[in-house]
C-alpha cells in the first residue's frame, strides 16, 4: 500500500502517525499502551463516514532484528479473517448464489451425512449447528496440503452433531473456517482468497490477503504469544481468583480432559510451535479462513468500508442494503456461548458482542482475533476499526482493543 497522506495532527510519542480533529483520545489510548509497555508493536486505523481520521502504529515489527513497526507493516490476524470469510459470503448471497435459509447440503451434499441434511446455511455460519469439534484428528498441515484435501473435507462430512442443530451455540474455533471455506468454493466455484481480492479488496484498496503472496513478506511483523507456562498461570490464577469470569470458565473448561472447549481449540494441532505456527511461511500462503489473512490495520479498517454504509462505498455498490441488513440484528445469542463461556452471538459469519465490548451500537458488528486483533464496524454511526498487534494477549477479550473503542466513542464527532 503507497504511503498515506498524513492527517491534521501528529500522533503523540512513542506513537506515530496521524490523527484527525477530535479523534486525539484514541492516539492518547493507543501512545499510552506503547509507553507502558503493553504492545510490543501494534497498530490502528479508523474510517469514519468514510474517511481515514485516525491511523497511528508504532513499536516493535521485529525486536530481535530492530525492525520498527511502519505505516504497512501487516501481520496474520488470526479469527479477523472470519470477518473475511463472512464478507465472501454475503457478496455470493448478494449475487442470488447463496441462501441463508438454504440448508447447506443444497450445495454441498457430502455435508449432509450423519444428521446434518437440514442443517442451514444460517445455522452453520452461526455457530448453532453443533460442529465446533472434529472428531478426526487433524494438524495444521493436514489442512494447507492439497494432497489431503480430501482427508479434510472426508472429516467434516462425517462429522456428527454433538447437539440438535440450531438448539445450542458454542464458538466453532477452527471448524467454522473449515466448513465456510469448503461451501464458499463449492458455490462460487474458485478459491475464497483470489476472490476475495478482486472483488473487495483490491476496488476498496484494502491490504488484506487470505493467501499471501511473497512479495508481502517483507512487510510482516512476526507474532509474540505468551509462553504456555504463563498461559497456564493466567488461567489458573483466572479460574481460582475470577471464576465466574468468561476466562475464569473458559480456564476450568479447558483444563478438563474431554471438555467441549477444549476439543474445539485443540484440533487442529498446530504442533510443537503452538499458536507461532500461524506465523509460518507456507501457513500465511494458505486460505485458512478462520486464521490465515494477513492485514495492516489500515487494511482491516478498509475491508469493512462498504459494510458501514449501507453496502456502498465510493462510486461502487458492493452489496444490497437489503443484503447487509441481517447482520444488523442477533440472528442468534446466547448469554454462555458453550465454547467461549461468555454472552456473545452470530449473524451470518459475523460475531456480534455485548454493547460494552467493542461498540455500544446495537447494529455493529465484525470479528476479533486471537490475542487482540479486531476489524469491526458500526453501521449507524459509520465507523470501520482495524487494530493489529504483535503481543497476543491471553485473554477472551483483549483489554487494549477494547479499551481503544471505548476511546474512539469518547470522541466528539462520535457522540455527535
Amino acid at each position: 500500500m503507497s504511503a498515506r497522506a498524513p492527517l491534521r495532527h501528529a500522533a503523540p510519542a512513542p506513537a506515530l502517525g496521524s490523527v484527525d480533529d477530535g479523534y486525539e483520545p484514541v492516539a492518547a489510548r493507543f501512545a499510552a499502551h506503547l509507553a507502558a509497555g503493553d504492545e510490543i508493536g501494534s497498530a490502528v486505523s479508523v474510517h469514519h463516514r468514510g474517511r481515514r481520521v485516525v491511523d497511528v502504529w508504532g513499536g516493535w515489527a521485529d525486536p530481535a532484528t530492530r525492525r520498527p513497526w511502519a505505516e504497512d507493516t501487516r501481520i496474520v490476524v488470526f479469527s479477523v479473517t472470519k470477518g473475511f470469510a463472512a464478507m465472501a459470503l454475503h457478496l455470493l448471497a448478494d449475487r442470488g448464489l447463496l441462501d441463508w435459509d438454504a440448508p447447506v447440503a443444497r450445495y454441498w451434499p457430502g455435508f449432509g451425512r450423519n444428521g446434518k441434511a437440514d442443517i442451514r446455511v444460517g445455522t452453520l455460519l452461526g455457530h448453532r449447528a453443533g460442529l465446533p469439534y472434529l472428531t478426526t484428528r487433524l494438524t495444521l498441515d493436514d489442512c494447507i496440503d492439497p494432497a489431503r484435501a480430501d482427508v479434510v473435507v472426508r472429516a467434516l462430512e462425517e462429522q456428527v452433531p454433538a447437539w440438535e442443530p440450531g438448539r445450542g451455540q458454542g464458538y466453532h474455533a477452527t471448524t467454522f473456517g473449515l466448513y465456510a471455506r469448503e461451501l464458499f468454493e463449492r458455490v462460487a466455484g474458485e478459491p475464497i482468497g483470489p476472490f476475495l481480492r478482486r472483488e473487495l479488496f483490491e476496488p476498496i484498496g484494502s491490504d488484506v490477503w487470505l493467501g499471501t503472496p511473497a512479495s508481502e513478506d517483507d512487510r510482516a511483523a512476526s507474532v509474540f504469544p505468551p509462553t504456555t507456562a504463563t498461559r497456564l498461570r493466567h488461567m489458573l490464577a483466572a479460574a481460582i481468583m475470577r471464576p465466574s469470569s468468561a476466562e475464569g470458565r473458559l480456564a476450568r473448561a479447558v483444563l478438563q480432559r474431554h471438555s467441549l472447549p477444549r476439543a474445539a481449540l485443540l484440533n487442529p494441532d498446530p504442533g510443537p510451535d503452538g499458536v507461532r505456527a500461524y506465523d509460518r511461511v507456507n501457513v500465511r500462503r494458505a486460505a485458512l479462513a478462520w486464521a490465515s489473512a494477513t492485514a495492516s490495520a489500515d487494511g482491516v479498517a478498509r475491508a469493512y468500508l462498504p459494510f458501514a454504509s449501507g453496502g456502498t462505498f465510493g462510486d461502487r455498490c458492493y452489496l444490497r442494503p437489503e443484503t447487509l441488513a441481517p447482520a444488523y440484528e442477533r440472528q442468534g445469542w446466547s448469554d454462555c456461548d458453550a465454547v467461549l463461556q461468555k454472552p456473545l452471538g452470530w449473524s451470518n459469519g459475523f460475531l456480534k458482542d455485548e454493547p460494552h465490548v467493542f461498540s455500544p451500537t446495537r447494529e455493529s458488528f465484525g470479528h476479533p482475533g486471537l490475542g487482540g486483533a479486531l476489524g469491526w464496524c458500526d453501521p449507524v454511526r459509520q465507523l470501520t476499526i482495524g487494530y493489529v498487534t504483535n503481543r497476543l494477549d491471553w485473554r477472551v477479550r483483549s483489554p487494549r482493543a477494547v479499551g481503544l473503542c471505548q476511546a474512539l466513542y469518547a470522541c466528539d464527532p462520535v457522540r455527535a
